[in-house]
């Protein structure tokens, strides 16, 4: 996505998160072409996919068709037959008809009366209670509106939204030949904006539809409820309803469907200071008053826009009280039947209403920023903790403890050497023929990938890789992705090398993702084959009598996530250049690390890099490595800054469907919201000795970074379900050989201790190594030593990612990193957080069971 002003078309439900975000579109510059609209049908249309789609109506169809549309909207204009059932609303036809003075019953269109029904759809996907006001919104705002009647039900009632798996009877799929007909009208047409908040239910859909259209997802309102309130005012559950009223859009409460509320709540003004205190309030009666609830996001409450900002609603719409009819339809639920709606002239259209954008960085990072602007980077200010001591969670285990893989498997794949010139979209696709060989020898699926990392020697190469990378992934979810430029440190004749990162068979289940591909305020859209995270449990190989290794849960789990570079969400443009644009890359692209990391609950890091593009010096370099990792250090805080009171709960989707959520005590959905890092899992002894607890993290020089950013961040693993008191962090200076240090994360879990190891080497440490093979070997010593000093046996001795300085790969030979068939990165130089230039980090991870 670009910043250009887009041509949007606006899909609304009459409520208001539609309308909201809307709204957003127009104050971000962006021209609304066609408001799109699918209400629940009389049963007499064709409602499967395939007649949408494009199959010609019978005489009887047609004639229903063009029963109301506007003079100029003939078929002609459109590349295909249009779908039975699409009804067209000209705001002048409609004006011109006298809808501006005449009261509207539940017709749809001029003189197009559709039955009425008094049982409401209760669809998955639209809201649906009143539908019959929808055809006023054309003459309200003086937009063009499109509808369809919905086709079909909820049959995939999954979280994300699988197209590759969609039945003619699925109703997401009710969207597709709706809008193919409004982009026939409107061909500048390049975006869809929708108002989903919490809900990927909804969210994933949409962006499916427009997608698969060309057209950009826009959600501006995903995530409203965590991103930075006001200035100078305190995080509540209805600040969107405040903002809403602020804008000045009236919303109205049409349907109750929860305890709390009843049918005292209906039109209730719910976009106003009063409105939102009253729900609010009366929810909280029953348990109920967190964040998606006092929003109306779990369906507690539906609601319908009747007015809004000069910009956007050119006159009112009217619903005179004995037009408002009570449906009861038991359990709780109620709603509102609307008939004699009108439009009324506005009484005070040139209001001065702002729609607020929540600011860039929250509270927290635009502290971090203003730190990095204003405090020495002292040398002394950024050492790391250092101590070896005897891990307090091995206690009983020793070197009786038995090692065991981690049931992972990690593949380097690189193209064949080759003698004669060949692109690099046939480079790729050797690749990815291999990778589908690898999958495949393996017993799994390209889709079971977790995380790649690709390096490139070029990334102007970027969009050709991509575009054969992409056909490995075709499911929801596909893995998260690093990528990044080493230029002429790749071998001679190799372009692109990818590392992956797979479960050891399909037998470990479990895998979740977030993909976000709409734009928002909350972090970048990840638009294309890689997705934000993914969710992983940690399982180890146990053996049985007959040495078969199985895998066996710890409860663990472990989330890979995206490579983060410093894109405005809002934009997916990078800051513009200025005094503080170098440090705002920094920490902007840290906030959205951890933005990402909140969402999936994780915990805490086993470690981090922070890659750098070609700098001028080594000055610079060094430089870099200490802003870096003050940001990191400050990102992480103390344990006085844990908060567990945030109320905004687990995703919609879990609620409903999720065990593990459906209970109202529930303590997973209390806890949903902690604060990155959870200090409450340490051990007491290091909850007290805070400088103890930073995960190491070290700057990367590399060639170029995606989108000519200045920093992209990398963290290694993030950890979640760990118990309290179960994490354990320490630091080994001088371990096996002068001049190496190793970190360790130890993670005591149910059934097996986790160990998470980075060892590395001074730049000043001659190594000597030839081959990786050589290198290898000293690294797996220095490993191995650092678990000895904790009493523990050998464990694992390969790493699973390895960073070595230029120096050290170009006495390797030709062949360079992939001689290793190990995931390598050549680095043009290496730094720790307390600017000391390194020659190698590596990377191990091993499980213990006594």
């Amino acid at each position: 996505m670009s910043s250009e002003r887009l041509n949007v078309i606006a899909l609304i439900s009459g409520g208001k998160d539609s309308f909201y975000s809307l709204l957003h579109c127009i104050e971000h510059g962006h021209r609304i072409v066609a408001l799109a609209n699918l209400f629940p049908g009389t049963g007499t249309e064709t409602d499967t996919p395939a007649t949408r789609a494009g199959i010609p109506a019978g005489p009887q169809d047609e004639a229903r068709l063009h029963s109301s549309p506007p003079p100029h909207a003939e078929e002609a204009e459109f590349s295909f037959p249009l779908p039975p059932g699409l009804q067209i609303i000209d705001p002048a036809e409609w004006a011109a008809a006298g809808a501006a003075t005449h009261d509207h019953g539940h017709g749809h269109g001029q003189g197009q009366e559709e039955e009425s029904s008094e049982t409401d759809l209760n669809s998955f996907m639209y809201q649906t209670v009143g539908h019959e006001v929808l055809p006023l919104y054309a003459a309200a705002t003086g937009l063009p509106l499109y509808r369809l009647p919905i086709g079909g039900r909820a049959v995939h009632h999954e979280r994300d939204y699988d197209a590759t798996g969609a039945q003619d009877s699925e109703e997401t799929e009710s969207m597709l030949p709706l809008l193919q007909a409004i982009m026939s009208r409107h061909p500048e047409a390049n975006a869809l904006c929708a108002g989903a908040i919490l809900s990927t239910y909804q969210r994933t859909r949409v962006e499916s539809i427009a997608l698969r259209l060309g057209l950009a997802p826009l959600a501006y309102l995903w995530q409203y409820p965590v991103l930075p309130p006001p200035a100078a005012s305190a995080a509540g559950e209805t600040q969107l309803l405040s903002d809403m009223a602020n804008a000045g859009l009236e919303a109205r409460i049409i349907k109750v469907a929860s305890a709390g509320l009843d049918e005292g709540h209906l039109w209730e003004r719910v976009s106003s200071e009063d409105g939102a205190r009253r729900v609010k309030s009366a929810l909280r009666k029953f348990g109920s008053a967190g964040g998606a609830a006092a929003l109306g996001e779990g369906g507690e409450f539906e609601t319908l826009v009747v007015d809004g900002p000069a910009n956007l609603f050119k006159k009112r719409i009217g619903i005179p009280e004995h037009g408002r009819k009570i449906v009861r339809e038991g359990g709780g639920c109620s709603w509102l039947m609307l008939g004699g709606a009108r439009l009324e002239e506005k009484s005070d259209p040139a209001q001065d209403l702002t729609v607020r954008t929540p600011d860039l960085l929250d509270p927290r990072f635009k502290a971090i920023l203003d730190g990095l602007q204003f405090a020495p980077l002292t040398q002394a200010s950024m050492q790391s903790f250092r101590s070896s001591h005897r891990s307090a969670l091995f206690s009983g285990g020793g070197s009786g403890s038995a090692s065991a893989d981690v049931d992972v498997l990690y593949w380097s794949v690189f193209a064949e050497p080759s003698s004669s010139e060949r692109s690099i979209q046939e480079e790729t696709i050797q690749v990815v023929d291999k990778i589908r060989g690898l999958a495949t020898a393996a017993a799994l699926d390209p889709s079971d990938i977790t995380n790649t990392f690709i390096v490139l020697r070029r990334m102007s190469d970027f969009p050709k890789v991509n575009g054969e990378y992409g056909k490995l992934f075709l499911k929801p979810n596909p893995p998260s992705r690093v990528t990044i430029s080493c230029g002429d440190l790749l071998p001679l004749g190799t372009n692109i090398a990818v590392y992956l990162t797979a479960p050891c068979s399909k037998r470990t289940v479990g895998r979740d993702g977030l993909h976000v591909q709409s734009r928002s305020y909350w972090a970048p859209a990840n638009i294309g084959p890689y997705s934000q995270a993914i969710n992983m449990p940690v399982n180890v190989q146990e053996r049985d009598m007959s040495d078969n290794p199985r895998p066996l849960e710890t409860g663990v789990r472990s989330i890979s996530i995206a490579g983060q570079i410093p894109l405005i969400p809002a934009t997916m443009l990078l800051p513009a250049p200025s005094n503080t644009s170098y440090e705002m890359q920094i920490v902007l692209s840290l906030q959205h690390l951890w933005r990402v990391a909140q969402e999936l609950k994780v915990q805490y890091w086993t470690s981090s890099v922070a890659y750098f593009p070609r700098s001028e010096s080594m000055a610079d370099m060094e430089r870099n490595a200490k802003v870096a990792g003050l940001a990191w250090k400050q990102a992480h805080g103390s344990p006085e800054d844990e908060d567990t009171d945030d109320e905004n709960g687990p995703d919609l989707w879990d609620l409903k469907y999720n065990p593990a959520y459906q209970t109202l005590a529930g303590n997973d959905a209390h806890e949903a919201r902690r604060l990155v890092p959870d200090w409450s899992i340490l051990t007491l002894r290091q909850q007290n000795e805070p400088e103890t607890c930073i995960p190491p993290v070290f700057a990367v020089e590399v060639e170029e970074l995606p989108r000519q950013s200045a920093v992209e961040w990398h963290a290694h693993k993030g950890l979640s379900k760990v118990d309290e008191g179960s994490l354990e962090l320490s630091c080994d200076p001088e371990v096996g050989s002068p001049g190496w240090t190793a970190w360790r994360s130890i993670v005591k879990a149910e059934k097996a201790t986790l160990v998470y190891t980075t060892v590395s080497c001074s730049f000043e440490q001659q190594l000597e190594s030839h081959t990786f093979e050589d290198l290898d070997m000293v690294t797996s010593k220095v490993y191995v030593e650092s678990l000895q000093r904790l009493g523990l046996g050998f464990g694992v001795r390969k790493s699973y990612l390895v960073y070595v300085d230029s120096i050290e790969v170009e006495s390797w030979g030709p062949a360079g990193i992939a001689s290793g068939c190990r995931p390598i990165v050549p680095c043009r130089s290496i730094w720790s957080s307390s600017s000391e230039r390194l020659r190698v980090v590596a990377l191990f991870e091993t499980a213990f069971y006594a």
